[in-house]
């Protein structure tokens, strides 16, 4: 009997199927998560446990951190259209985040830390939009739900060993502490080099500039502040949903305030990313043949749902299935979302886009982040509403935005230049 849902073996024949380029760009994604897996993590709790900031200064390291990436991420994929090239600026951007990490380790003071984080992210941001633009350039428009998807599981699947690394040294050399100790911090930073700097030499080596049967013209046509009237929708209902989008650090946080201890917090970061690598690939396959909206605005809705839970969970089972929730979420949405931003531009202005899409996203990420810690601790003598207003904020803002997405771009059709 036919089936319309892909099969396990039809998916794997359509991922064998896809072009090396895909393959060796997954690999790199794999290998640089496992190394930033391994401490990103454990940063926010290096700076309240070790360094003693505050809820509200985590938010602005982090807030700044990824709007800084989303800045520069504009810039390197509309200067990866103009020179019709993307291996180089996404070498160079793995190459720098590569050469700012180690710093991590000698940093004692949150400033120390903020400067890290900013160049390493720089490095995140000029590799991104150039490498979305390479894979969106490897594959026809029917695949790139699969490749992104692809995509995303073996970045994920990076994360879960880069965590599963990160538990077991935790619980070799502090137990079930609660607090993160600084020594443990340090000789993770370390160890997280290695698989970096293997990302770079297989990009070097192995990755290339796709052929194109109708080569870009030597001059772009001057482009729209922002290219295509439906794409500037989408930017717009991206961003109001980042803004209730806060860092990952702060479920970080609430695990802690929960009580749980350090390797409890990375077992339930692990099942995250397990999750996650499981659903991206069928995912990328679903969106392909019924379009990405419905599975942005399935996966929102779960979403608002998600953080809802946070504000109220109480024990470790919640949060287990919470942080199982989001993992389905985030395989839902992550492919999906990038794919969608191919099907809205035209080929020649994909880096263009893709920069615009980090861009929003990171724009947006730095006030979310900073709203989020406010709510939660507040500054100075203003005193903040405890963890459920930061995460209810995050809830209806998601609940919004799916709502505009399925009113402007309705699932019933797919949307494609």
């Amino acid at each position: 009997m036919a089936t319309t849902e892909p099969s396990g073996s039809n998916l794997l024949h359509q991922a064998r199927a896809l072009p090396r380029n895909v393959w060796v760009l997954t690999g790199a994604s794999f290998l640089t998560d496992v190394s930033t897996e391994m401490i990103v993590h454990l940063l926010p709790l290096f700076l309240a446990n070790v360094l003693g900031v505050r809820t509200v200064t985590v938010g602005l390291i982090e807030g700044l951190a990824e709007t800084t990436s989303s800045l520069v991420k504009l810039l390197s994929g509309r200067l990866s259209d103009r020179l019709q090239r993307r291996k180089g600026l996404t070498v160079a951007g793995y190459a720098l985040s590569t050469v700012a990490k180690p710093f991590l380790a000698l940093a004692r003071s949150w400033p120390a830390v903020l400067l890290v984080r900013f160049v390493e992210r720089v490095g995140k941001g000029v590799r991104t939009a150039p490498r979305d633009a390479l894979v969106a350039d490897s594959v026809g428009a029917r695949q790139r739900g699969l490749a992104f998807g692809l995509h995303r599981a073996g970045d994920t699947a990076g994360a879960a060993l880069g965590i599963l690394i990160a538990l077991l040294v935790v619980w070799r050399l502090q137990g079930h502490r609660v607090a993160l100790e600084a020594n443990t911090f340090t000789i993770l930073v370390w160890a997280s080099v290695l698989p970096a700097l293997a990302a770079v030499v297989l990009l070097v080596l192995a990755v290339h500039e796709p052929r194109r049967a109708q080569p870009y013209a030597p001059q772009l046509p001057q482009l729209p502040y922002l290219p295509v009237a439906s794409f500037r929708r989408y930017l717009l209902v991206v961003t109001l949903f980042t803004l209730g989008n806060a860092s990952d650090a702060f479920l970080v946080l609430r695990a802690q305030s929960v009580g749980l201890g350090i390797t409890a917090i990375l077992a339930l970061l692990l099942l995250f990313n397990l999750v996650y690598t499981i659903v991206s690939s069928p995912a990328g396959a679903v969106s392909d043949r019924l379009g990405p909206q419905r599975l942005l605005v399935t996966g929102w809705l779960l979403y608002a749902a998600i953080y809802a839970g946070f504000a109220f969970a109480g024990t470790a089972w919640h949060l287990a299935g919470l942080f199982a929730l989001y993992g389905i979420y985030y395989g839902l949405t992550a492919g999906a979302a990038r794919a969608f931003v191919a099907d809205l531009v035209p080929a020649s202005q994909r880096g263009t886009a893709y920069g615009w899409y980090n861009g929003a996203v990171g724009i947006a990420a730095l006030p979310a982040s900073l709203i989020a810690g406010l709510l939660w601790q507040g500054i100075g003598r203003w005193q903040g509403f405890g963890a459920p207003a930061a995460f209810l904020w995050g809830a209806a803002l998601a609940l919004l935005a799916a709502l505009l997405l399925y009113r402007w771009f309705p699932p019933t059709r797919r949307v494609t230049v």
